[in-house]
């Protein structure tokens, strides 16, 4: 045969030999593991085997220790609950005893008023019987008297009660015209002593407001920027702010010049921002003016709302707030009207106290006493007759706006706190320092008031009160009649309107009267 073909067949018969070969081994090796593996199954259920008895035994533990830990809390609340039991039918025994010692107490006091009682209706029997045998003697004393004195009880009665009524007129008018004038002279006492304390208790600052404000620049060459091509920015200036702009040789400076503080301050917040941006020309002029406008109001209401939270006022109509915020930006007689209104409400508010009243609302009356003077449009009336419309119509007290419209006597003073109003403006007003005005121009108007005063027939004594706001004109009651009075006060009314230059209002009063002096010796 090939030897090739010899080889293969060789080949064959070995491999197939090894097969037959590796096929009895595994066999062998297989049947060793699975001896292996029944032997360690059995190890293993023996070992579960004793696990779970262990687990067993030990949850039987775990048991036996509950059901004793429930047991003993068991017996623990059965233990409590026999207490309290016991404890309440103690209390229920004790209240047994006390009830029954009260009904005892009860009886026995029932007893001793029944007895009591008995007693009383004997008396009561007692006196009856006194009484009428003492109404019996009265009749016949009553009758024996009308005898003698040939006159009837009620007539008797009748002249005794018009004798004794004549009497106690007589020295009730006495007693009554000593009680006046003492109560006048403690009055009067009082009045300084509470009017010195109040003033004495309020620490006011010294507020004087000009009517010209000094913007300072860092160069003087913005100068040219702000007055522009033909004085075209200087005017738009003018024209949005309502503000002269004095533009002269003072170094940095320029003077803005207004009787309105309101306006000066938005001119001034304007011209900052103008310079601060380098923008300066009409159209940006009228943008910055009005966006300073804008945020000022908000300015204003938070003026107002800080003043009436700082002074305790609550429940304030927001309108009152704005116009109490704008008054920080008005004065009078170049004193700062905010300012002054504080004054006099923490004025009031002590002086109420002093008294007795109620110092919230005379705080109120007073912060609010010159809302008049910041209306937001032009008005005939006079500021206070002004303010008190504008309190009414915001819903104020009738006595807060009783108190500001009568604070300079235009209205009729109809509450208590009325004269306190109008006395703390006039300290807040006439303390040193609180009003700029000349000294000599101020004495000669007080001097020519009384002298225009003097100068009219009939006409005694002339005084210039109130720092000048009132001319009372004392005339002589045989020369002056109460129709001339009347005329007499208009003329000088009038005379002083044409002739006088003053600020404010004047008051003009004429006095006449008649008086009857006699002494009894």
């Amino acid at each position: 045969m090939d030897p090739i073909i010899i080889a293969v067949i060789s080949g064959v018969v070995a491999l197939i030999a090894g097969v037959v070969a590796g096929k009895f081994l595994f066999a062998k090796d297989t049947k060793k593991r699975i001896e292996e593996a029944e032997l360690q199954a059995q190890t293993i259920i023996k070992e579960a085997g004793i696990r779970a008895e262990t687990i067993k035994k030990e949850k039987q533990l775990e048991a036996k220790e509950r059901f004793v830990q429930l047991k003993a809390e068991h017996d623990r609340e059965v233990n409590d609950r026999n207490r309290k039991i016991n404890e309440a039918e103690n209390r229920i025994k004790q209240k047994e005893v006390s009830i029954n010692q009260k009904e005892a107490s009860l009886d026995k006091q029932i007893k001793e008023n029944e007895a009591i009682k008995e007693n009383l209706n004997r008396q009561l029997e007692v006196v009856a019987h006194k009484r009428t045998e003492l109404e019996k003697h009265q009749e016949e004393h009553i009758r024996r008297l009308e005898k003698i004195a040939n006159l009837s009880a009620e007539d008797a009665r009748a002249q005794l009660i018009e004798s004794l009524k004549q009497e106690a007129a007589t020295r009730a008018l006495a007693l009554q015209q000593e009680i006046i004038e003492d109560a006048r002279q403690k009055a009067n006492k009082e009045a300084r002593k509470i009017v010195i304390q109040t003033i004495q208790r309020t620490a006011a600052e010294q507020t004087i407001e000009n009517t010209v404000t000094v913007f300072h620049l860092e160069t003087d060459e913005i100068k040219g920027q702000i007055i522009g091509r033909e004085g075209r920015n200087i005017r738009a200036i003018e024209a949005a702010t309502g503000v002269d702009l004095i533009v002269d040789d003072t170094p940095e400076a320029i003077v803005l010049s207004s009787f309105d503080p309101l306006r000066r301050e938005i001119a001034r917040l304007s011209l900052q921002r103008l310079v601060a941006d380098g923008r300066i020309h009409p159209a940006r002029i009228e943008e910055v003016v009005e966006k300073t406008r804008k945020q000022l109001e908000e300015q204003v209401m938070e003026i107002g709302e800080r003043t009436v939270i700082e002074l305790g006022i609550h429940g304030l109509h927001k309108e009152l707030v704005r116009v109490v915020g704008k008054m920080r930006f008005r004065s009078s007689y170049g004193q700062n009207l905010l300012m002054h209104s504080r004054e006099v409400a923490n004025l009031c508010g002590i002086m109420a106290a002093e008294l007795g009243l109620n110092p919230k609302l005379a705080k109120r009356a007073g912060l609010l006493h010159d809302i008049g003077k910041v209306p937001d449009e032009e008005t005939e009336l006079s500021h206070a007759l002004l303010g008190a419309k504008l309190a009414e119509k915001y819903g104020e007290n009738p006595a807060v706006v009783n108190a500001i419209g009568a604070h300079h006597d235009e209205m009729e003073m109809q509450y208590v706190i009325s004269p306190i109003i109008q006395a703390c403006d006039a300290i807040s007003g006439a303390r040193p320092g609180a009003r700029r005005e000349i000294m000599q121009q101020y004495i000669q108007r007080i001097k020519d008031l009384e002298n225009l005063a003097l100068g009219y027939q009939g006409v005694e004594k002339a005084y210039a009160i109130q720092a000048g706001r009132e001319l009372r004109v004392i005339v002589e009651a045989e020369k002056v009649t109460d129709g001339d009075s009347d005329k007499l006060s208009f003329d000088i009314a009038q005379k002083i309107q044409t002739e006088m230059t003053y600020p404010g209002q004047i008051k003009v009063t004429v006095i006449r009267e008649k008086r009857a002096v006699n002494v009894a010796r």
